[in-house]
């Protein structure tokens, strides 16, 4: 009697455990992994006029690999894996040109562009939607513990070579030209550019697409040519007031 009562909580347990184990691939093949991925696969094509095909766009874009391996990494990582994790992203690094933390949060619908040298540390987290093109880095500035690396919002455009350094809050919309620094929290549907970063404009450059991030205004040049005109009219002023005197 005793052996058949054994018998029948291992059964339970073994069922218990089956079960469990089915739940988690369950979850990693649908909603924790799949349905990001499938965002991540069509926002190619929607911000990316070179994806003609989707077989381009599986077997040669690296942006679309690291995102791949990072799910999985993260996913493993969450779950408390020690070693795992950093070889898959380590892999990946060595694979794609792209480095992200599996501690990284990465909204669904990202798209790397090209993404040679983009950097994403352990804390960052990047929006739903969001576009980051190549030698982009979400850091750090020094030895910090804790939240330590930007969150991004969503539908945020982050320029080529852009930098975001700190446990900064970046907020939705926000456009971030290339080779840009920046250093602070930056308030959402604004633009920034410069080194450090400035904010330039509010809402101003809402109607283009994410891939014109190279129209952004250039206030430094404004104000240069604005000095260079004023610096002409006094001359002018001169040459007048010279003329009169003699």
């Amino acid at each position: 009697m005793q052996q058949s009562l054994d018998s029948i909580s291992e059964r339970q347990t073994t069922k218990t455990q089956d079960s469990a184990h089915t739940s988690m691939l369950k979850n990693l093949l649908t909603g924790v992994f799949f349905e990001p991925l499938l965002s991540d696969f069509r926002i190619i094509f929607e911000r990316d006029p070179a994806a003609r095909n989707w077989l381009e766009v599986v077997f040669c874009y690296p942006g679309l690999h690291a995102l791949c391996l990072h799910r999985l990494a993260h996913w493993l990582h969450c779950r408390g894996v020690s070693f795992i994790p950093r070889l898959i992203s380590h892999l990946g690094r060595f694979l794609t040109g792209i480095e992200i933390h599996p501690g990284a949060e990465i909204g669904q619908g990202v798209f790397i562009d090209h993404g040679m040298g983009v950097v994403i540390g352990e804390t960052a987290i990047v929006g739903d939607y969001t576009l980051i093109y190549q030698g982009v880095t979400l850091g750090g500035t020094g030895k910090e513990t804790g939240k330590r690396h930007p969150t991004v919002g969503k539908n945020a455009v982050i320029g080529a070579g852009a930098k975001v350094l700190g446990n900064l809050q970046i907020g939705d919309r926000v456009r971030i030209g290339a080779g840009s620094v920046v250093l602070q929290n930056i308030p959402s549907d604004r633009t920034v550019v410069g080194i450090p970063g400035r904010i330039i404009s509010r809402n101003e450059s809402a109607s283009l697409s994410p891939l014109e991030h190279g129209k952004l205004p250039d206030v430094e040049a404004t104000v240069i040519r604005s000095l260079l005109s004023r610096i002409e009219q006094l001359e002018k002023q001169l040459q007048t007031l010279g003329v009169k005197s003699h």
